[in-house]
C-alpha cells in the first residue's frame, strides 16, 4: 500500500467516524446512562413514593424514552449532546488509526494467509481494534465522565478539561485508562462485525460482477452499491453487538467516578448477582438504535470517500 492510499484510508475513517458520532450523540448519552450503576437516580419521584424502601431489592430502570424525557425535563436539552467535544476529538483519530492499521494488516496478511479470508478479516480487524483502543482509551474515559454527570438547569457544568484535571487529582495517570480491559474485550464485537460485512461486501461485489460480465465498459460504483453497504454494515453491526454487548455495560461501569468496579471479570460476576442477568443488557435497544444507523453512515461515508480520493 502505497503512502497516498494509506492517507485516503486516514482520511475516510475519520471522516465517516464523525459524521456519525454528530448525527447520533443523543442516543449516545441516553444509552451510557442506562447502562450506569446511578440509573435510578433518573427515576421519577412519581414511581420512588410509590414503593416501600425497606422493601425493595431492585428498582426497575426506566426505559430509553423515558430517560430521554427526564433528561431533557431536568437538564435541558443541551444535556444529549454532553461528551460530543471528546467524542469529536476522538472519533476522527480512532477511527482513522483504526480503518488504517485494518487496511493494512490486511494487506500483509494477505501476502502469509489465503487472500481475503475470513482469517485475514479477523486477525486484521483485532490487531486494528488493538491499536485504536491503546491509542485512545483517555478520550473515551472522559467522554463518559461527562455523559454520566448529571447537573440541573441553570447549575456550572464541568467541561472536558475540568474532568481531565478531576481524573489526574483522583487516580493519577492509571485513572485514564480504566475501563480498558473491557475495550479489550470488546475487540471480539468488531472481529465478528468486520468478518460478516466482509463476507456481504464480497457476495455483493461478486454478483454485480456476475451481472455485468456481458459488459464492455468496466464496472463503476452507483447509488446502488452504497446502499447495499449501509445494509451489509447494519446487517453485521446488529450480529455482533447482540452477542459481545455485555462489555459495554461492563466498561461504563469501570469508568464511573468513584466506582466500586475494578476489574473486568469481577464486574462480570458483581453486576448480575447484585441487579440480575438482565443488567448486561440494559440499554441494548437504545444501543442498536443508535449503532446500526452510525455504523451504516459510518461505513458508507468511508467507503465513499475512499472511492471518490481512489479515482
Amino acid at each position: 500500500m502505497s503512502q497516498r492510499d494509506t492517507l485516503v484510508h486516514l482520511f475516510a475513517g475519520g471522516c465517516g467516524g464523525t459524521v456519525g458520532a454528530i448525527l447520533t450523540c443523543p442516543l449516545e448519552v441516553v444509552k451510557t446512562r442506562l447502562q450506569s450503576s446511578s440509573i435510578t437516580l433518573y427515576i421519577s419521584e412519581v414511581q420512588l413514593s410509590t414503593v416501600n424502601g425497606a422493601s425493595v431489592a431492585r428498582v426497575a430502570p426506566p426505559g430509553p424514552l423515558h430517560c430521554l424525557k427526564l433528561i431533557i425535563e431536568r437538564e435541558g436539552p443541551r444535556s444529549l449532546f454532553r461528551g460530543l467535544g471528546p467524542n469529536l476529538v476522538g472519533v476522527a483519530p480512532s477511527r482513522a488509526i483504526y480503518f488504517a492499521a485494518y487496511s493494512t494488516a490486511k494487506e500483509k496478511l494477505n501476502g502469509v494467509l489465503e487472500p481475503d479470508s475470513t482469517q485475514v478479516h479477523m486477525v486484521s480487524a483485532g490487531l486494528a481494534g488493538f491499536t485504536a483502543i491503546t491509542a485512545t482509551n483517555p478520550i473515551w474515559l472522559i467522554k463518559t465522565r461527562l455523559q454520566l454527570e448529571t447537573r440541573t438547569r441553570g447549575e456550572r457544568r464541568m467541561n472536558a478539561f475540568d474532568c481531565v484535571r478531576r481524573v489526574y487529582q483522583m487516580d493519577g495517570l492509571r485513572g485514564f485508562y480504566r475501563g480498558m480491559s473491557a475495550s479489550y474485550a470488546g475487540i471480539s464485537e468488531t472481529v465478528i462485525h468486520f468478518v460478516i460485512y466482509e463476507s456481504i461486501k464480497r457476495k455483493l461485489m461478486e454478483s454485480k460482477a456476475h451481472a455485468s460480465m456481458d459488459e464492455e465498459e468496466e464496472s463503476v460504483k452507483d447509488a446502488s452499491d452504497f446502499v447495499g453497504m449501509m445494509l451489509a454494515a447494519a446487517t453485521s453491526k446488529t450480529c455482533a453487538t447482540s452477542i459481545a454487548y455485555p462489555h459495554e455495560v461492563i466498561r461504563t461501569r469501570l469508568r464511573e467516578e468513584g466506582s466500586k468496579y475494578r476489574s473486568f471479570f469481577r464486574t462480570l460476576l458483581t453486576v448480575p448477582r447484585e441487579e440480575g442477568y438482565r443488567a448486561l443488557y440494559r440499554g441494548l435497544t437504545t444501543h442498536l438504535v443508535r449503532q446500526i444507523p452510525n455504523t451504516a453512515i459510518m461505513m458508507c461515508t468511508y467507503e465513499v470517500v475512499v472511492y471518490l480520493l481512489g479515482r
